[in-house]
């Protein structure tokens, strides 16, 4: 597995997420959360996610060309949004729409933030490292 994904493929599967999140929250149809969900589990699970592959295609530089982002922060940041993602499906299908909404809300928001530049993924796992790292100063 490489160590890194090239920004351009980052920012793709983050507007795929923000558009069919968006979507959900707007015409509430069960079909705009399962397809970034199957999407993302398939990269986390058989590390093919098809929506990275299929941008890899329209790339115009080799991949070492582009800023590197980290594969472990994007693994750890498409843990996130599959579990949003997983949680709204859900809660659509119990008919929970109140929840659906939120989780759907969420994971639209930071994928949004992330496109603009900050990643609320990489704040809150620095922030846990910070923890593990503080924790077992005091062991």
């Amino acid at each position: 597995m490489p160590s890194s994904i090239p920004r351009p493929l980052v920012r793709l599967n983050q507007s795929f997420i923000f558009l069919f999140a968006t979507a959900y929250v707007f015409f509430s149809h069960w079909t705009f959360l399962a397809v970034p969900l199957v999407a993302g589990l398939m990269g986390l699970i058989l590390q093919f996610n098809p929506v990275m592959k299929t941008g890899k295609l329209f790339l115009k530089k080799s991949l070492h060309h582009y800023i590197p982002e980290d594969v472990d922060q994007q693994n750890f940041n498409q843990k996130i949004a599959v579990s949003l993602l997983a949680i709204s499906l859900i809660s659509h299908l119990l008919s929970i729409e109140w929840l659906a909404i939120t989780a759907a809300v969420l994971v639209a928001l930071a994928s949004f933030i992330a496109i603009l530049g900050f990643c609320v993924g990489c704040f809150v796992r620095f922030q846990w490292k910070q923890y593990q790292y503080r924790r077992s100063q005091h062991s």
